[in-house]
């Protein structure tokens, strides 16, 4: 305990038995990647082996001490080092093939977790540090998995094979040049848990550039106008020091470590040299004997030195797990089949109150109020009053700390969960298109939308200036929308909604960007059949004159 606090090596939010669990867990979803990475490895060992035999056979011939073909000695020799080739290319291929596969279904099923988790409003981690986790971790923990670990079962087989064909040789010699593990395995426990906080720093220092770069390229217009480029440079500079400096440390620590354990591999080395050298000098071992003693050495000693190695690996896939499961911490949102409801619906709230922090107190406190099924109202309020928690409860995402929210109809009346999220769509204020081309934006409100009901729902959100792009639909947009206009992001974004068409229909500041005659038109169009319940977040006069109740929401 003492030599671990002059350490400075902490305790760990996970132990080491639920890091094994969850590696378990995805090691089942890879297992024919391993099995064949780890078949491959264990032939190649048969093959090393019997590499070293076919060069001793050929050497003994060649001296006299055997009697035999040389050609037949060297044929036999080239056949192994064919056999090795096409294990080598089996392995590149697999590696490739199939790791990547496993990379892109680890990516996917991380992300799927986090879409499904219970949303909190404010985020734990950057989106840089979780793009960086969900790259580099899973990149990690992949290799591990697939490549790695079966490695491991091939560099322990070829350790004992090659000890067991020296031990056949030389009892004393093989007893000798293992004699190192003993020490290793007596400090493998302090390097562990030293080396795992050195990655631990790295890994987050290097989320920390990730997301330093990220805001910067997002948000460069912003950086340009404010005439502070040379701040946000000085900012990935410190950060990119703090990362230089933690892997200045870890590098350190581990050079030392390695300089100690090479040492006594090459000890181990130099006495094997010489004890062949002393035995042939005898004459009880001859001079293929020889090559074969110090080939078996370095077949013990490489397995050894790979074994060593895996150390490091252990540290850093424990990291990469760590950090992953951090980003399934947050418990999953209520699942099930979406409960879709006859419209028109409505939305009840009853005493409902929410806060973010005990510290902060109720964002919203006491709240009733009735969207009727059909109907249309503006909810006002200051900045900071609660207007978009008031947003998130109402799509599911926030669940109410007291009281109650309802969604009803004509017919029936149930509790607000995330599986009525189908009745709902949102329009969020700025723009929130995606790249790719302006077809592909809208159908992500209706996968199967035909391009009759794209051109209707573009009519109604006054976007027929889609049709006179050279490119129609299928314009590229950049990131956010980029080639766009701000209003004319606006308008597709609405069209992708009325392409979804659900009952309750959310605009947050969704018109902003519109000159009032545009707003006007698109507001009728909205608003003419009276078969939607339509909820505006908004500051807009012209808005409110179209909403038949209103809902003021003052600051707590």
């Amino acid at each position: 305990m003492k030599l671990k606090k002059l350490l400075r090596i902490p305790d760990y939010k996970y132990d080491t038995k639920t890091l094994l669990k969850w590696l378990w867990r995805a090691w089942r979803g890879n297992q024919l990647q391993a099995v064949l990475n780890a078949s491959i490895g264990l032939l190649s060992v048969g093959v090393s082996l019997a590499q070293v035999w076919a060069v001793k056979h050929a050497i003994d011939v060649a001296s006299g001490t055997l009697d035999g073909s040389i050609y037949l000695s060297v044929a036999i020799i080239a056949i192994f080092i064919l056999c090795d080739f096409g294990l080598n290319i089996s392995g590149i291929w697999i590696k490739n093939i199939l790791g990547i596969k496993a990379q892109n279904k680890m990516q996917q099923r991380i992300l799927d977790r986090i879409l499904h988790s219970q949303w909190r409003g404010r985020e734990s981690h950057h989106s840089g540090d979780v793009l960086n986790r969900l790259e580099f971790d899973v990149n990690n923990v992949v290799t591990f998995l697939t490549e790695t670990i079966p490695n491991t079962l091939s560099v322990i087989a070829m350790f004992f094979g090659a000890f067991i064909y020296l031990f056949s040789m030389d009892k004393f010699l093989a007893v000798i040049v293992i004699a190192i593990f003993p020490m290793f395995l007596a400090v493998s426990k302090i390097y562990v848990g030293q080396m795992r906080r050195l990655t631990r720093k790295v890994r987050d220092s290097d989320s920390k550039v990730q997301s330093v770069l990220q805001e910067t390229i997002q948000h460069r217009m912003l950086i340009k106008t404010l005439e502070s480029d040379d701040v946000m440079v000085d900012r990935l500079e410190n950060t990119q020091s703090e990362l230089r400096q933690n892997v200045v440390k870890r590098t350190k620590f581990n050079l030392f470590s390695n300089l100690i354990v090479n040492f006594g591999f090459a000890f181990g080395y130099l006495f094997a040299f010489l004890w062949a050298a002393l035995r042939m000098s005898m004459h009880t071992l001859s001079f293929g004997g020889m090559t074969a003693f110090l080939q078996l050495v370095n077949k013990i000693q490489t397995p050894a030195r790979s074994l060593t190695k895996l150390v490091p690996d252990f540290v850093s896939v424990f990291t990469a797990v760590e950090r992953l499961m951090e980003l399934e911490e947050d418990p999953l949102e209520e699942q099930g089949e979406p409960i879709e409801m006859k419209s028109p619906c409505g939305i009840k709230f009853e005493n409902v109150s929410y806060g973010y922090t005990d510290k902060d107190g109720n964002v919203i406190d006491n709240l009733c109020f009735d969207f009727t099924p059909g109907s249309c109202t503006a909810i006002l309020g200051e900045t900071g009053a609660g207007k978009t928690t008031l947003v998130r409860i109402i799509l599911a995402l926030l669940q109410p700390q007291s009281g109650s929210v309802y969604i009803y109809n004509n017919v029936e009346c149930q509790p607000l969960s995330p599986c009525h999220r189908c009745n709902l769509v949102y329009v969020p204020q700025g723009n929130t298109l995606m790249s790719g081309t302006i077809r592909d934006n809208l159908r992500l409100g209706k996968l199967n939308a035909t391009d009759e009901e794209i051109q209707d729902a573009l009519h109604k959100s006054c976007a027929d200036f889609v049709e006179e792009l050279p490119d129609g639909l299928n314009t590229l947009c950049s990131e956010q929308g980029g080639g766009l206009s701000e209003g004319q992001a606006q308008r597709i974004a609405i069209a992708r909604s009325l392409l979804r068409d659900r009952s309750i229909m959310l605009f947050d500041e969704a018109t902003s960007a519109l000159d009032p005659d545009t707003e006007r038109q698109l507001l009728h169009n909205i608003l003419s059949c009276h078969d939607k319940t339509v909820i505006f977040i908004t500051h807009r006069q012209a808005v409110m004159n179209y909403c038949d109740q209103t809902l003021k929401i003052e600051k707590i």
